[in-house]
């Protein structure tokens, strides 16, 4: 067990539009139906940049919360101001809250240049032709990014790269230091199985879980240990009874969860002032809290965690490409990525990083996860092509319409 330091609900329509916009039209299919995965589109063919030019004076990003900090919330984190200062280019942030939302404005397009995408957005929006190959000459500090990353699935295709390394974790059990005492929670079962907790109490409406249908890789993980007849061994490869067996986990915690969260903002005051206890959640909300003072801390358990790794990906239409290529070199300078680790408690795609940054420490990487790489199961988008020779994998737009029924309570 490694110690971490550190909207509202998608309505069915939002999600459906996600989907019918990210791979295909949607249709209501259960998990046993045998119908097939719409086909994706193409990626884009449109050649990238040559070179860079004066920059146009705006850039607009699409990004999780926390990721693009100007010193608003503290002035420590600050690493846009002086991007802006050296341009010309002023930066605006649309915060989204889940990977489906990053896709659904992608495909609205016209405004956005950027977008930091995690893995199970990041091949949708290449499949979908929503981003363009990135020209890594034009990027110069390339050459720093973590090598475990320069060629990952999630951002490159047949050898052509369409993201640049941002930033990397895993997704975190957070908990009441008070509820739980000087034993930390070491399994998932804390938020998947009614129990009686060491306050003497249940846990029974006072546990969360993520408000994306990526959630159900959670259950299918914690199924990968605790059942290993099912035989999983990918999460996001789950043939139609692993998938059945991961709903059949989520409807039982259905009974538990007090809401699903997918903003930080919301879920860190529900650790406040709403009696929440525990929930998988994301560094950025324990390391706000802690630094509050609330009484959170953070641990990854025993059965593992998905993770998230994400890239800065360049709309197809970018209204500001010159901006924006100026930004990806920007985002790969060490301090941005130390300070960035620092604040979201999250692993820097530039392993230079770890080193000497005054507000992440000397242990900062460490103490975040740096050597756990491996052990992380990374979000991806779920394919009917299961990848290893098998084609009867549950496929992602089955995954949205069934997590619906489950936090619907069906």
């Amino acid at each position: 067990m490694i110690e971490f330091r550190a909207w509202y609900r998608i309505s069915a329509f939002a999600l459906a539009a996600t989907v019918a916009g990210g791979i295909g039209t949607l249709g209501l299919v259960g998990c046993g139906s045998k119908a097939q995965e719409p086909a994706p589109a193409a990626p884009s063919t449109k050649a990238p940049l040559s070179q860079v030019g004066p920059g146009e004076g705006a850039l607009t990003i699409v990004a999780w919360a926390g990721y693009i900090e100007r010193g608003e919330t503290d002035k420590a984190y600050d690493w846009v101001t002086a991007f802006e200062q050296k341009t010309g280019c002023k930066v605006s942030v649309k915060v989204a809250a889940t990977s489906d939302e990053m896709v659904a404005l992608m495909n609205e397009g016209g405004f956005i240049d950027l977008v930091t995408a995690s893995g199970d957005a990041s091949n949708r929006l290449i499949s979908g032709g929503r981003v363009q190959e990135i020209n890594l000459g034009l990027v110069p500090s390339w050459k720093s990014v973590d090598p475990r990353l320069q060629n990952a699935p999630w951002h490159t295709v047949t050898g052509k790269h369409y993201g640049v390394p941002y930033q990397w974790g895993p997704n975190i059990l957070m908990y009441n230091t008070k509820v739980f005492g000087a034993k930390a929670p070491d399994s998932w079962s804390v938020v998947f199985e009614e129990t009686t907790l060491p306050d003497g109490k249940s846990n029974r409406g006072r546990v969360q879980a993520y408000d994306g249908p990526i959630y159900v890789a959670d259950a299918a993980l914690y199924l990968k240990k605790h059942k290993p007849e099912l035989g999983i061994t990918d999460p996001y490869e789950l043939n139609a009874d692993q998938f059945k067996a991961a709903l059949d986990l989520l409807r039982q915690q259905r009974k538990l969860v007090g809401r699903y969260w997918h903003d930080a903002n919301i879920q860190m005051d529900d650790f406040k002032n709403e009696g929440v206890v525990a929930s998988g959640s994301w560094p950025f909300q324990v390391n706000v809290l802690a630094a509050g003072g609330a009484p959170v801390a953070s641990v990854l358990p025993v059965e593992g965690a998905t993770g998230w790794a994400d890239s800065t990906m360049m709309h197809v239409d970018a209204p500001h490409p010159n901006c924006a290529y100026a930004w990806l070199e920007h985002s790969l300078d060490a301090k941005l990525q130390g300070d960035l680790a620092a604040w979201f408690g999250s692993l820097p795609a530039v392993p230079a990083a770890c080193q000497g940054n005054a507000l992440l420490g000397e242990k900062g990487c460490e103490t975040n996860g740096f050597g756990e790489f491996d052990g992380i199961a990374f979000w991806k988008t779920p394919k009917a092509d299961c990848g290893d020779g098998r084609t009867d994998c549950v496929p992602y737009h089955e995954w949205v319409t069934n997590y619906i029924g489950v936090i619907g309570g069906r």
